[in-house]
This record gives structure tokens, sequence and C-alpha cells, in this order.
């Protein structure tokens, strides 16, 4: 029965280890949003420079329509590239966190069946029946798991078919929009 103190021990320090690595996995997830954004605010800076300096060129009106005609495209190109590299980092910090998580239960369903079997190597004589019950519990209770733990993984995928095909309708009926304006633009 000493081992189970020590398994005790081991599961506190893995558990505390877990924490540090749920901690480092999203402040990295942070860390590229910010630069993300910096290097988003500088690019929107350095673009805006740029059609200041261009619109002083402008000398009439068609000049006028041809710049503003010309920003929608670009415009809704960068926004969506924007959201997807939002959308990827998200993913990738989501994937890290469940790929902890489903790590950390994995190692408490070891650590739990391993408990029941020294309970069960050390109880007393006439107790098999309430250990066969307790080990079938265990059973029951990882095959929900399990069942549920599938079921997420299954919705997850299609949350994420659902988002790419939306961003895909939204980025093809801006490009279409921004098309018809730059046509618009042309003939007037």
């Amino acid at each position: 029965m000493s081992a189970i103190p020590q398994q005790f021990a081991a599961g506190q320090k893995s558990a505390v280890e877990s924490i540090v690595n749920f901690q480092q996995s999203l402040f990295g997830g942070f860390e590229k949003l910010v630069e993300l954004n910096l290097k988003t605010v500088r690019a929107s800076f350095d673009e805006a420079a740029q059609l200041a300096q261009r619109s002083l060129e402008v000398k009439d009106p068609q000049q006028a329509a041809g710049l503003v005609s010309g920003l929608a495209q670009p415009s809704a190109d960068k926004a969506l590239a924007y959201s997807r590299q939002v959308y990827d980092i998200i993913a990738s910090v989501q994937g890290e966190l469940t790929r902890q998580a489903e790590a950390r239960v994995a190692e408490q369903q070891r650590f739990v069946s391993e408990v029941v079997e020294q309970l069960s190597k050390n109880a007393p004589a006439g107790s098999e029946h309430a250990q066969a019950l307790l080990k079938s519990a265990l059973a029951s209770v990882n095959g929900a798991y399990d069942t549920f733990s599938k079921a997420a993984k299954q919705a997850a995928d299609v949350a994420e078919k659902n988002v790419h095909a939306a961003a895909n309708a939204s980025f093809q009926a801006a490009s279409e929009a921004a098309g018809a304006a730059a046509k618009a633009a042309k003939v007037a």
C-alpha cells in the first residue's frame, strides 16, 4: 500500500506540470496574436501613408474613382487573410490544449486503474463482488469518456469545416462585390 501515496505525489507533480504546459500554450498563442496585430497595424499605417501620397497626385474625378475602386479588392483580401491567420492561431492553440487535456485524462485513467488494482490486491477475502463492481464502474466511466471525446472531436471537425465554408463564401462574395465596384468605377 505504500505505492499509493507515491502515486498521489507523482500525480500532484504531473498536475502542476500540466498547468504550466497549459499556461505556456495559451501565452504562446497570445504572443502570436499580438505579433499578428502589430504586423497588421504597421502594414495599415504604411498603406495609409502610400494612399495619402497617391491621393495628393489625383488631378480629376476619374482618377479619384479609379483610386477608390482599386481599394476594395485588396482590402477584402487582407481582411480575409487576417481572419484566416487569427483562426489558424486559435485552432493551433486549441489543438495543443486538447492534446494536453487528452494526455492528462489518459494519465488520470491509468492512475485510477492502478489504484483500483492495488486496492484489489490488498482487499480482504470476500470482497470480490465489490471489486468487480468497482472495476466495472471504472470501465463504464472510461467508455463513456471515450464516446464523449469522439463525439466532441466530430463536432469540432464539423464546426471547423463550416467556418472554412463560411469564410470562403464571404471571400467569394467580397471578391465579386469588389469586382463589380471596379467595373462600375471604370464605366463612370
